[in-house]
């Protein structure tokens, strides 16, 4: 295989996560009868560029269908998140009634409806039929399509180039990685703003997130990888934030290399340094990563089966991607976990891929009351305790696998 940015052989493994069916491909009563397919779960790094990515196995339409069924606005931590991003944005750059605001990959018009509210005029872009039409009933315009450069242009020739362009959760999506990024130079207007969020590959490998890789992740982040796929695509990074969310992620700022006047944040080279200073441009930083990641889901399989010798009863709370990554990894059924919870109807009534382990609303929660829920969003685990604090009222506690297994006080 080869790198997806540079071109170059990619020989250097992260991970070897064995296989697994697409994280969101959840399972009705009908299709859980029928065959599921599997794909090797195998992450390389490119050691020319640094950019990480899964081997070449699934295919964009098969992991991001009519039935995709993420909804970024279930979670009120991430709301919040999105609610500010605006109002910073807003702020910053200047935006006014005059502005045009894009978003790629607009999922459910979770951000979009902070824009809309502020009376500034937007457009989202989501490929996923069922989040477009979510975003849709809040009156947001969608184009139903795949961002790159050919959109970016029919955009434009519309009139619909950007002031500021968001891109959250997405970068790490997109198999062609240099079409998506060079269609951002061609939407932006010529001192238009483009910022992406994305989890940090430094954050993934130090502190063991090996469940945040999943089929739907082509790529694995560094700020040293995202600034040369943006140098080379036409765009020029010139400020970074860090931010706490999905376990550490980078906000990173670009303009248009041609035409963008904003000065360059100091914050840009630090982090540059700092990446640097931890070996990421060195095979040797990413050579523990599989044993620990071994011992995770050892310590993991190992509580689950003391549970059951005693008696316990285990469910899990949050049906996300990055749980099917664990539980198909460390081959959990639902004989270790009977059920998991999740405030998404779109889920509820389904089934986890490969572990087929059945999805229900939380009222299931409150009458079964298991001994043990674990927390697969290890990254919202303090909004989801406060949120289901009253399981202790019957001695239930909360447990995390991820960076490590442990029983939450």
């Amino acid at each position: 295989m080869k790198c997806r940015h540079c071109g170059s052989k990619l020989k250097l493994p992260l991970v070897d996560l064995g296989s697994a069916p697409p994280s969101n491909a959840y399972l009705t009563e009908q299709t859980l009868h029928a065959p599921e397919k599997w794909f090797p779960l195998r992450v390389l790094v490119c050691e020319n560029c640094w950019l990480a990515q899964t081997e070449d196995f699934a295919q964009a339409n098969e992991l991001f269908d009519a039935e995709y069924a993420y909804f970024s606005g279930f979670s009120s931590s991430w709301l919040a998140h999105s609610e500010r991003y605006v109002a910073d944005m807003v702020t910053r750059f200047n935006l006014t009634t005059d502005s045009h605001v894009v978003e790629v990959a607009a999922n459910d018009g979770y951000l979009l409806q902070y824009v809309k509210a502020r009376n500034i005029p937007c457009t989202g872009v989501e490929p996923t039929a069922s989040t477009a039409a979510a975003a849709r009933d809040k009156d947001i315009p969608i184009v139903e399509d795949f961002f790159g450069v050919q959109l970016a242009k029919e955009l434009a020739a519309q009139g619909k180039q950007a002031d500021l362009t968001a891109a959250n959760n997405v970068l790490a999506h997109v198999p062609d990685i240099n079409d998506f990024v060079a269609g951002f130079a061609v939407l932006l207007k010529p001192l238009g703003v483009a910022t992406f969020e994305f989890p940090h590959l430094l954050k993934l490998v130090a502190e063991n997130q090996f469940d945040t890789i999943y089929h739907e992740h082509f790529s694995y982040l560094s700020l040293t990888a995202v600034n040369r796929i943006f140098s080379a695509n036409g765009l020029t990074v010139f400020d970074v934030e860090e931010h706490p969310t999905h376990g550490g992620s980078l906000r990173v700022f670009a303009q248009r290399s041609d035409t963008g006047q904003q000065p360059c944040s100091a914050r840009v080279e630090v982090l540059l340094q700092r990446e640097a200073q931890a070996g990421m441009l060195s095979a040797g930083y990413y050579a523990g990563f599989q044993a620990r990641t071994d011992q995770v889901k050892n310590d993991f399989l190992a509580f689950l089966l003391e549970a059951k010798r005693q008696g316990k009863t285990v469910a899990a709370y949050g049906a996300a991607a990055k749980g099917n990554t664990l539980m198909n990894y460390a081959g959990i059924r639902p004989d270790l976990i009977s059920f998991v919870v999740d405030r998404n109807p779109a889920k509820q009534g389904k089934f986890m891929p490969g572990s087929r382990i059945p999805i229900e609303a939380e009222s299931r929660l409150k009458n079964a009351k298991p001994d043990y829920v674990v927390i697969l969003p290890w990254n919202l685990k303090a909004e989801i305790m406060q949120q289901l604090e009253y399981i202790r009222t019957w001695g239930g506690q909360f447990v995390t696998a991820v960076p490590e297994m442990r029983i939450e006080l």
